[in-house]
């Protein structure tokens, strides 16, 4: 027998390099720059090893809680998992089970398709326009859900509440989800649209404003009815996602809403300040409203920069794909991290640069 015809066959998500070079500026897979909040590492200092012999609260109650608290949003309706990324697994597994294929953009965070491939979920990439924005028509046609981050990934584009509005007038009997991975850097949420519209699930993460991305921890929003319906398919497939830390210290992130605004706020000045240097050097780029940039130069090869760059020891996120192949998305960093980068960009744009 050919077992082989029988395994799952899919092509994996890419994730961001990890590198274990020393001394890299890594700016590539839009983590925080910064480290969480003095309050995660007092909680983590009280943590007691010998309680990790126990299972943890398959509710997450305590994390949960906090949420419900910080956010005003009923506990019953909201969900947490391990990162966004599970979330947003589940929710696939969970509301895309039809015949029609989903909808989401060409140019967007790449899980997706993994996911809806994994799934056997029929999809369909809907093309950005020529400015890499969406097309709010695209998306009226009948569908099995729809999903799109916003602000969107890697464009950073952030798409207003009318059109998000929009998308969910034409969409009442599918499940529409708005993944903000990135909205705390300069977008509004849409989360009071949930008690609007019960097919709405807003999904967010620790992983970046919130310098979390190695505890792994995300939640989402949405109607009572749609968070019950994620649960049960949690506790088909795992009653114990959340570990003991991430509860403990995801709660501690949350609670201290002043280093949280601060670290928002010097991470858009200096992607501020960047875009300017940027525009100085000639490149070009969407207006981000995200923790990156979207850039590419008319007269160098986005591949040939992305190479100089790794040989100066700066690390920034490039595909193949042809329509975005010469742009790279560049992680806002320290200021003297992007310093450094626009430095090494002079050079390797000289005599092309500017003075």
């Amino acid at each position: 027998m050919n077992w082989e015809e029988y395994v799952r066959k899919v092509v994996p998500y890419t994730p961001g390099e990890q590198p274990k070079i020393n001394n890299l500026i890594k700016l590539n897979t839009n983590e925080c720059p910064y480290p969480p909040s003095p309050l995660v590492k007092e909680r983590l200092d009280k943590l007691r090893y010998e309680d990790l012999r126990l299972y943890p609260d398959p509710d997450a109650s305590s994390l949960v809680l906090t949420l419900s608290e910080y956010y005003k949003v009923p506990e019953d309706q909201i969900f947490v998992g391990v990162g966004s990324d599970d979330v947003i697994s589940m929710a696939f597994l969970t509301f895309f089970n039809s015949d029609k294929p989903i909808l989401f953009p060409d140019v967007t965070y790449s899980f997706y398709d993994v996911w809806a491939e994994l799934y056997r979920i029929p999809y369909s990439k809907v093309p950005l326009d020529e400015n890499f924005r969406i097309k709010r028509e695209d998306y009226y046609g009948d569908n099995g859900g729809v999903i799109f981050p916003n602000p969107n990934a890697p464009t950073g584009i952030l798409e207003g509440p009318d059109m998000i509005r929009d998308v969910l007038d034409h969409n009442k009997d599918s499940v529409v989800i708005i993944d903000e991975a990135y909205i705390d850097f300069g977008g509004k949420s849409c989360l009071e649209l949930i008690n609007e519209y019960d097919n709405l699930l807003v999904v967010q993460t620790f992983s970046k404003s919130r310098a979390m991305a190695g505890i792994r921890i995300g939640y989402a929003f949405g109607s009572k009815k749609l968070i019950s319906y994620l649960k049960d398919v949690k506790f088909s497939f795992n009653s114990y996602t959340m570990n003991r830390p991430s509860l403990a210290l995801g709660a501690a992130a949350i609670e201290d809403d002043e280093y949280f605004k601060a670290t928002c706020k010097k991470i858009i000045n200096t992607r501020e300040n960047t875009k300017a240097e940027l525009k100085k050097l000639g490149f070009e780029f969407p207006d981000s409203c995200a923790n990156f940039i979207f850039a590419r130069h008319p007269e160098k090869s986005g591949k040939e920069i992305f190479d100089r760059l790794r040989e100066e020891g700066i690390i920034v996120r490039r595909w193949d794909h042809a329509r975005i192949s010469e742009y790279l998305r560049i992680t806002i960093g320290t200021d003297d991290e992007m310093d450094r980068l626009l430095a090494v960009l002079k050079n390797i744009l000289t005599p092309l640069a500017i003075f």
